[in-house]
């Protein structure tokens, strides 16, 4: 392209964009904290709690746009800010995971520093644009790993959450029309050229494998002509000029103030939550379990402070068979003719669906998978770790591995109690995130509180609720009165915190 096409990419004509792209695989792990200060750890991968009384979003992901020159200190900037910010769920996505897939042509230029990496053609802003909507929105998305010793991306990709905060940092941040649009905050990080390529030389030389030869070689070819034909006119596109980098501590501190008064919404949902029709008749989603004098027996047992664990144990295994057992003859079935062994036509039921998965909210969650092995042949299992944050009381999502093709199926999800259903709700949507249908999700608990029963119901209407009693009340602490205790604790033989809830092995309610 001419320079003239080239900076022309700084104002294109608006246009429709790609789609996001389809994931191919449901499992993940969340990615190792960013930042562990002595008071807490900001996590870097997850799923936040930002739902309205409706179960949906309160409010978009604040994202701030890091742009600068290459080795200004954009990265370091960034974790400044995310430092300062006392947030707890914290996005930072760089734009050089997002350089595009090299030819064979192109992969002998970059090998011997002839190929530009600091042109807008060198990134995927397709790619870019649909993973930032994503994540603005609490989706998840699978981001690219870039290798910059052989400049390709890897096989493997990595999945993020949206979070309270995403910065984007990269050299062309405000280099594109429709990301721009993206950006609540941008900011513009100005360091000294000598600076940067100082910094630039020892990077490239002590973390990517090259030679000082090759270094300056890019800079002067490729970098510097870049940083002043593209870069540095998008300064006057910031709203925020940081001079210095990281060394300029006033412009951070006038940052972090201006984002922490866009985040005071957020902090609001969790109260919403808790108010949200709880006067109203039990749904008619709910199915209890027929409260017959065996179920009121084992509930006797179980409910009974002085139960030793080994009967514990015992009589909740059989309600939770009884339990999976109502909850599967709830599944759609449709008719069907077999031959008896005599050779008579029997017309029957089958499972119309294509299959059956169970999902576990780990810890107690994963109590409830024998009872679903027995009964259900070949069921496919998949796990959730969602736990509290002991300074905002709020369920956070840590861990998760589904099946693959898990939106075909019928979605048994699995939590021994249920207080006032957060973090039942926090499941539903992260199935939800992953394609299963509303419908085809089943919520099974051993014990669940009224509260809890009008939150799911509420937020997502069209889940089917299965329990084996409903108590009416949750006391101060969350706990379900006359409740359970915390089943966990008693399944496992541990101990739990005394501010711990009811809800799933202490996950906040």
């Amino acid at each position: 392209n001419s320079s003239a096409e080239s900076l022309d990419r700084l104002y294109p004509t608006v246009g429709s964009t790609k789609p996001p792209r389809k994931r191919t695989t449901s499992q993940c792990k969340s990615e190792p904290p960013l930042l562990r200060t002595s008071k807490r750890t900001i996590y870097t991968a997850g799923r936040p709690p930002w739902y309205n009384e409706h179960g949906t979003q309160s409010k978009e992901a604040f994202v701030i746009g890091l742009g600068g020159g290459s080795a200004s200190g954009k990265t370091t900037v960034a974790t400044m800010i995310i430092e300062a910010l006392d947030v707890p769920w914290v996005v930072l996505l760089s734009m050089d995971s997002f350089y595009k897939v090299l030819t064979k042509q192109q992969q002998e230029q970059a090998a011997s520093n002839d190929f530009n990496f600091d042109h807008p053609d060198a990134f995927d802003f397709d790619l870019i644009i649909a993973t930032l909507k994503k994540l603005k929105q609490g989706k998840s998305v699978k981001i690219p790993i870039y290798d910059f010793t052989t400049h390709s991306r890897k096989k493997e990709w990595k999945t993020l959450y949206g979070a309270n905060v995403i910065i984007f940092e990269g050299i062309m941040a405000f280099a594109d029309k429709e990301l721009l649009k993206l950006l609540d905050l941008k900011i513009f990080v100005d360091t000294d050229s000598d600076i940067r390529l100082v910094r630039r030389l020892r990077r490239d030389i002590s973390e990517r494998g090259r030679d000082i030869e090759g270094v300056i070689k890019q800079y002067n070819k490729f970098v510097k002509p870049a940083f002043d034909q593209y870069i540095q006119p998008t300064m006057r596109l910031a709203d925020i000029v940081v001079p210095r980098g990281s060394g300029n501590t006033v412009a951070i501190d006038l940052i972090v103030q201006h984002v922490h008064s866009q985040l005071e919404e957020v902090r609001a949902a969790r109260a919403a939550l808790a108010s949200a029709h709880q006067c109203h008749p039990l749904p008619q989603t709910l199915s209890v379990l027929k409260s017959t004098p065996q179920v009121r027996g084992m509930h006797t047992i179980i409910r009974n402070r002085e139960t030793s664990r080994d009967e514990f144990i015992f009589y909740s295994k059989r309600l939770m068979r009884l339990l999976i057992e109502h909850a599967l003859s709830l599944l759609p079935f449709q008719s069907c003719t077999v031959q008896t062994p005599q050779g008579h036509d029997y017309e029957g039921r089958t499972y119309s669906g294509k299959q059956i998965t169970g999902v576990s909210i780990l810890r107690a969650g994963e109590t409830m998978e024998p009872a679903l092995r027995a009964v259900c042949k070949d069921v496919r299992i998949g796990t959730i770790l969602i736990q509290t944050n002991c300074n905002t009381g709020e369920p956070e999502l840590h861990y998760l591995r589904l099946p693959k093709d898990i939106s075909e199926d019928h979605v048994i999800l699995m939590d021994c109690t249920v207080s006032t259903g957060a973090a039942a709700m926090m499941a539903v949507r992260v199935l939800l995130d992953h394609d299963v249908p509303e419908d085809k999700i089943f919520l099974l608990s051993l014990l669940m509180a009224e509260m809890g029963v009008h939150s799911v119901a509420y937020a997502f209407p069209r889940v089917k609720i299965i329990t084996t009693a409903v108590d009416k009340k949750v006391n101060d602490l969350f706990r379900i009165i006359p409740g359970i205790g915390n089943f966990g604790d008693q399944y496992f033989g541990t101990d739990a915190p005394p501010d711990w809830s009811d809800d799933e092995d202490a996950l906040s309610t």
